[in-house]
């Protein structure tokens, strides 16, 4: 067995939230909350994707702004993705600033499928609903960036890959988007 690998987690906050009302990187506990999942998790670093609003990184996480964020989900994506690699990752875990109950437990869940499969790519679902965390191994980041586009991320990559692991987390946690107050 050799070394561990080496895990970043991409934390996808930079939207305006204009259903919201705000971006919901602002809203309370909601960043710290993500940002416990993906650190107790297992990922070794956080980057941190802002846009829409700029706000202090939490201790030992990497915020980035994503320079084109209007243009959606897929500018977060490609700039989280980029500069995980810049961190010499091997695996990616995407998640969103929205889904405040996904924890640890989840994050950990999906990451463990992901490095134990021979595809490296794993998704959260929460009953018959995908959800986040994903996690994609870096040998999938070029197809992800070339695939994905406008408010559409990952999700157009995985949706063609039959080798995905759907990890059940509805034990764990509801893992609803939350889009309105």
């Amino acid at each position: 067995m050799g070394p561990a690998p080496h895990v970043v987690g991409i934390l996808l906050a930079a939207g305006a939230g204009s259903r919201y009302g705000k971006p919901k990187v602002l809203v309370d506990g909601w960043l710290e909350a993500a940002v416990d999942a993906l650190q107790d998790g297992g990922c070794a670093g956080v980057v941190l994707v802002l846009g829409a609003a700029e706000v202090p990184a939490p201790a030992g996480v990497t915020a980035i702004v994503a320079p084109d964020w209007r243009a959606g989900l897929s500018a977060s994506v490609r700039a989280g993705l980029a500069q995980a690699g810049r961190m010499r990752a091997d695996y990616a875990v995407l998640h969103v600033i929205d889904t405040p109950d996904v924890g640890a437990a989840v994050v950990a869940r999906v990451l463990d499928r992901a490095v134990g499969s021979p595809s490296g790519l794993a998704r959260a679902v929460f009953g018959d609903r995908p959800g986040h965390p994903v996690v994609i191994a870096r040998r999938h980041w070029p197809e992800v960036v070339s695939r994905v586009s406008g408010d559409h991320g990952a999700g157009a990559y995985l949706g063609t890959r039959p080798d995905v692991e759907l990890v059940d987390c509805a034990d764990l946690a509801g893992g609803r988007d939350i889009d309105e107050p």
